[in-house]
């Protein structure tokens, strides 16, 4: 079950990276990247441990897959949220 919430927290971390690189934050990116690779590495080591369970694949797919959608809403969120204080301030 760990890996399914390893695998939301690995997908905020990966929008937090693509952020700082749009952004051009050089330092930031490379934080994030570390902290991404070690986060990587638990996951290897983690299946490769148990590499017959699929159910363990499974969790962490559904988890990436949950992490996506919750920081793809949230970010389409925010966005509407900028373009309505955007058009009340031309008002």
């Amino acid at each position: 079950m760990a890996l399914f919430f390893i695998g939301i927290l690995e997908m905020l971390i990966v929008t937090v990276w693509t952020k700082t690189i749009t952004d051009t934050k050089v330092l930031a990116s490379g934080v994030v990247t570390m902290i991404n690779i070690l986060i990587w590495y638990y996951v290897l080591q983690a299946i490769i441990d148990d590499i017959n369970n699929l159910r363990l694949i499974l969790l962490y797919a559904a988890g990436c897959s949950l992490g996506t959608m919750l920081t793809t809403y949230y970010f389409s969120l925010k966005e509407k949220k900028e373009a309505n204080r955007a058009r009340l301030g031309e008002c």
